[in-house]
């Protein structure tokens, strides 16, 4: 029998709902439970095959135990690794080199720091911060929210210098990024899972939260050439961030999707907020894919760092191969025939040496294929998508200007010093991302 555990926070229904569907496709083979944790020892097992993680973003002790549970080879959704090492702003970053649009975005000092941060820590960061410059290449109106963080927490819209400042200074020791508002026609947040599985809703980020509002089931929402490309975009960047249980969400103007947060690996799910079509529809999608998870083989534990932050499910089977290859190619590399020549029979040497060249070409591209992490993934090309657009409608897209709008931007000195007095950080009541 395979245990699978549920580590959650305060949402309800999701839950309920996954634990229910797993355990009636296991038939008693695969059972599946809320985790139940007290103080952890660092050399015991974890008595889970898997677990799916909904909340130790917000719970440190959590986020601890899942990482131990990793090192024992349980498999847990999403990797707790990659989970603690990510941030929106290097996610922004990455989706500009995968050719995923994204807007324009800078990364912020903090206004306060920790208690025993001073001046003399600080000695590195420029003062006064050009704030004109910053505003010259973002624009207004512009978004203010944490560089890391979720649920709409901490974000405001800012419409010129006075109003970023206002709101920078109740950042305290938050460390956030200013970024490019998109003025959108349509808004999407899509669900991806197991990295090939999509799930486009239309969404209204205006709309509160459990209003029964801000999602919206229409499958006509979307343009046929615009629903392939945020279906591409989404797969592009989960694959190569490694989320199994993610959300992308997209502002689009013009036709274009602009990403505007993709960092969301324990998205709501409740039924009350997305409405029984899309909870149904991941609830289905995350059963099928800890079946997949579990029915996988497991690769040799490797405990090295980047071992845990990208383990290849089999990943033995396909090394061993490759070390096959490797042997045959290598005695391949001098045949007999050869070894048996004259030294001075030049046109056979250099026979020879074209061999040894194409068999060594060959050995990499063998090795290379089967030892990179996530290869056969990233050329996936036929993708399950809940969606069906509608027709490609007739539009002139105009081109995106260059800096964007710059109405509100205050004139004159912008130099403005980011103080650094030393703070004690506090942490507020968790809440889910």
């Amino acid at each position: 029998m395979k245990k699978v555990g549920l580590l959650v926070g305060r949402e309800r229904t999701f839950p309920v709902s996954l634990i229910e569907s797993i355990n009636e496709r296991g038939g008693g083979e695969v059972v599946a439970e809320f985790v139940k944790i007290g103080g952890v020892r660092h050399d015991a097992g974890v008595g889970y095959d898997l677990i799916i993680d909904r909340i130790s973003h917000e719970v440190p002790f959590y986020r601890a135990f899942l990482k131990r549970a990793a090192l024992e080879g349980c498999v847990v959704i999403n990797n707790p690794f990659w989970w603690s090492s990510d941030d929106k702003f290097f996610n922004f970053s990455l989706g500009t080199k995968l050719g995923v649009a994204i807007p324009r975005t800078v990364l912020l000092p903090q206004k306060n720091y920790i208690e025993g941060i001073t001046s003399e820590s600080l000695r590195n960061l420029e003062f006064p911060l050009d704030w004109q410059s910053i505003a010259d290449y973002v624009g207004f109106p512009a978004i203010i929210k944490p560089f890391d963080g979720g649920g709409w927490k901490n974000v405001s819209r800012v419409n010129d210098l006075e109003e970023l400042w206002k709101v920078y200074d109740t950042t305290d020791t938050l460390c956030m990024t200013l970024q490019e508002m998109i003025d959108w026609d349509q808004f999407v947040r899509c669900y991806c899972i197991g990295q090939q599985d999509v799930m486009i809703m239309p969404y209204d980020p205006r709309k509160g939260y459990l209003s029964g509002e801000q999602y919206v089931h229409d499958p006509t929402y979307l343009s046929t050439e615009t629903a392939q490309r945020v279906a591409q975009d989404v797969l592009k960047l989960n694959r190569a961030l490694g989320y199994d249980i993610n959300t992308v969400e997209f502002a689009i103007k013009d036709g274009i999707p602009y990403a505007i947060d993709f960092m969301n690996p324990a998205p709501d799910a409740e039924l009350a907020s997305v409405g029984e079509f899309y909870h149904n529809w991941l609830t289905k999608a995350v059963t099928d894919l800890v079946f997949r998870r579990l029915a996988e083989p497991r690769p040799e534990q490797v405990y090295r760092w980047d071992a845990l932050l990208n383990p290849q499910p089999g990943a033995t089977q396909p090394l061993a191969a490759a070390a096959s290859a490797a042997q045959s190619a290598a005695d391949s590399v001098l045949p007999q025939s050869v070894r048996d020549l004259p030294s001075n029979v030049v046109d056979t040497v250099t026979d020879f040496l074209s061999h040894a060249t194409g068999v060594v070409s060959g050995l990499v591209n063998a090795v290379t294929e089967a030892a990179t992490p996530g290869a056969q993934a990233g050329e996936q090309s036929e993708t399950p998508v809940g969606y069906t657009p509608a027709e490609p409608k007739a539009a002139t897209k105009r081109p995106r200007a260059a800096s964007g709008s710059k109405k509100g931007a205050a004139k004159g000195s912008t130099k403005r010093a980011a103080p650094t007095r030393p703070k004690k950080s506090a942490t507020g009541e968790p809440g889910e991302a």
